[in-house]
């Protein structure tokens, strides 16, 4: 993963990753390394957050994935409306449910 995050020009760190980056934290056996594991990452990252214009995306492709019988995770949608609106990137992944998402560009990571 080193790698990846040194060809990176921008990361985009979205609030609901991080909020799941803290709670892993805390549920690990170490939580004070892991902490200090996720705000050496942090350093690293642009943190983003949903708005209004996400929250409407988010409405119509959990609608559409609905519709499709191809439901994903909320976080997840919220996830693929802030790659595919705010910020028009690709959304690095290792979870293949997002191929469900027309339009969403996903890099494997």
């Amino acid at each position: 993963m080193g790698e990846k995050l040194a060809e990176a020009e921008i990361l985009y760190l979205p609030s609901i990753v991080l909020g799941e980056l803290y709670y892993g934290a805390h549920r690990s056996r170490s939580p004070d390394k892991v902490l200090a594991q996720v705000l050496d990452f942090l350093r690293l990252c642009m943190t983003v957050a949903p708005d209004e214009t996400t929250a409407q995306y988010y409405g119509r492709i959990k609608a559409e994935l609905a519709a499709a019988g191809t439901p994903i995770p909320d976080n997840d949608i919220w996830l693929a409306a802030l790659a595919l609106v705010e910020y028009r990137v690709p959304l690095a992944t290792r979870d293949g449910h997002f191929a469900a998402v027309a339009e969403l560009t996903v890099v494997a990571w």
